[in-house]
């Protein structure tokens, strides 16, 4: 079966068990350009709104190229952006933030709405339009060119509270969450409008599931109690899913979140939510096979390779048995789409990448 059919098969759009386990992976620059040149490809970026994001949806013919059965697709700056200058190494997104790069990501250094203090602060902030021209450019060519043979995943993370508290600053925002400040509500009613309008639009592009996310864990807890999460988020979550689905009855909905989000997972399930990433491994009540136990039958896993330590340590034997440790207690019931926990960084050697994704493509159900 080509790679369509795996992941398909593995998300329940389509009937019977996958040959084996469907692979997705994200590469940092210096991997994709490193792959770029021995595969002769070009890196094909996709600036995103957010950095970060570029990097799960850009060189989708480099990855597949590599094994990927997955292409991902996003939003990506609106056509005629130009970011703003702010210092040698600073500069700022369509959002207004202040972004520096670091060894790893890139870095807010400063939040637009870092003073809000009101709703008339927020109504001023000019928000960017998720509809705006060009925005789906580079996601449309994708669709067009891979739709045949490969899964397509719509990227929308940065989905609600993460996107917000990048906009204000984490402890300015969780403040005013805390103490009920009315302009937090009407921040995050902004933030559900632009990424409603960034999965709409995906949706009618042709995207086979919609992505969601954002880090609500640490790890060891959440960022956030859980019922402060299901007071403000899970409505919002709820009430996009529910008007998509009614538009696109086919669409199924992945929800990511790093850290120790155990105690969320019965509500990703209850508001429609059947793929959950990226299972981070070494926080609390992420053992896979607790969670196969308790959710094998109510939700697909994707994600789970340590990219922490175990892929940067170089030592293959050790990736090997744990990918074929995590496939005898997944894989084999066809409810495990496997992936890294993120995006693999350039701690990484290409060596470790490549062994990782040989080792999974040999698997068989």
């Amino acid at each position: 079966m080509n790679s369509r059919e795996r992941v398909l098969r593995t998300f329940g759009l389509i009937e019977g068990d996958p040959d084996r386990p469907p692979l997705q992976f994200d590469l940092c620059r210096s991997l994709t350009d490193h792959f770029a040149q021995e595969l002769s490809i070009e890196a094909d970026y996709a600036p995103s709104y957010y950095e970060d994001l570029t990097y799960r949806i850009s060189a989708n013919a480099i990855r597949t190229a590599l094994g990927s059965d997955c292409v991902v697709v996003g939003g990506t700056i609106r056509e005629g952006f130009e970011p703003q200058v702010i210092s040698d190494e600073v500069k700022t997104n369509e959002f207004g933030m202040h972004m520096r790069p670091t060894p790893l990501y890139m870095e807010v250094v400063h939040c637009p709405l870092s003073a809000a203090a009101s709703e008339e602060d927020i109504e001023q902030y000019a928000f960017p339009d998720p509809y705006a021209p060009g925005r789906f450019d580079c996601a449309k060519a994708d669709i067009a060119r891979y739709k045949e043979d490969y899964a397509i995943l719509g990227d929308c993370e940065l989905s609600l509270f993460e996107l917000a508290w990048h906009l204000t600053g984490m402890q300015e925002y969780m403040l005013a969450f805390a103490l009920g400040e009315s302009w937090v509500q009407k921040l995050n009613d902004k933030v559900e409008h632009w990424t409603y309008g960034l999965a709409q639009q995906l949706a009618q592009a042709g995207v086979d599931a919609i992505w969601f996310g954002e880090d609500l864990g640490t790890q060891t807890s959440m960022l956030i109690s859980p019922d402060m999460w299901r007071d403000e988020f899970k409505p919002r979550y709820a009430r996009m899913i529910s008007k998509l689905k009614e538009e696109f009855p086919h669409l199924v909905f992945i929800i990511h979140s790093d850290g120790a989000v155990a105690p969320l997972v019965d509500d990703f399930v209850e508001i429609g939510f059947s793929i959950y990433n990226p299972v981070q491994p070494n926080v609390p009540g992420s053992d896979p096979q607790e969670l196969q136990d308790k959710y094998g039958e109510k939700i697909v896993f994707f994600g789970g390779i340590d990219q922490q330590e175990l892929l940067p340590s170089g030592d293959i034997k050790a990736l090997q048995d744990e990918i074929r440790r995590r496939y005898e207690i997944m894989g084999r019931h066809g409810n495990y789409l496997m992936a890294p926990a993120h995006i693999i960084q350039a701690d990484t050697s290409p060596e470790m990448v490549l062994a990782m994704i040989d080792t999974i493509r040999q698997l068989s159900s």
